[in-house]
């Protein structure tokens, strides 16, 4: 059983890859076959179809993310080491190219094409993390730790944005550094001292 499981994680690993190199439709089951050596009726096996695969993909990375929130909480309560540890998350991944983008933000920009089931799995990651980081600038304002221009909806919205419009300005301009250089300056605005 544990061959069963070990193929289907590197099947989803695989896709992962494939997806953040080139979209939904940037790849095909033949590719995998390539990249994980075996034939395509094994992952038709594990996966009937690539909407099954993908979906499955997103709610798996979508737990992952939720997951990966809720031990940051337990582990740390500051709000501003939250935001600071959330993006230096991502700029590690993005500087060792380890996950040099989200997949979640890879797949919306590509919405009116995916198939409703992977969109609806996309959504549901958008709005966990929008309301992870809505509940971490609310605690981050009431401690007078952060300094929010915006309700802390809105700003939780924008500091989703621009985390991810850094990951694309990274990928537009092939520097790393670029991330920093975006996501900086809102880690800078928001830890204003009142």
């Amino acid at each position: 059983m544990s061959n069963l499981s070990t193929t289907s994680d590197d099947i989803l690993a695989c896709a992962r890859s494939l997806i953040v190199a080139g979209g939904y439709n940037g790849f095909s089951y033949a590719d995998i076959a390539d990249v994980v050596g075996i034939r395509k009726a094994s992952i038709h096996h594990h996966f009937p179809s690539k909407v099954d695969l993908v979906r499955t993909l997103v709610a798996r990375y979508r737990h992952e993310a939720e997951a990966g929130m809720a031990e940051l909480e337990r582990r740390n309560s500051d709000p501003l080491e939250q935001l600071q540890f959330y993006v230096g998350y991502w700029e590690a991944c993005i500087a060792d190219a380890t996950a040099p983008f989200c997949v979640c933000a890879l797949l919306a920009g590509q919405l009116p094409v995916l198939p409703e089931e992977v969109g609806m799995e996309v959504r549901a990651h958008f709005r966990a993390l929008s309301q992870w980081l809505t509940s971490v600038m609310e605690r981050g304002e009431r401690q007078g730790e952060l300094r929010l221009i915006k309700t802390p909806r809105a700003e939780a919205e924008a500091f989703m944005a621009t985390v991810h419009g850094a990951m694309l300005s990274a990928r537009a301009y092939g520097d790393p550094e670029i991330f920093a250089v975006v996501t900086g300056p809102l880690l800078e605005r928001l830890a204003l001292q009142l």
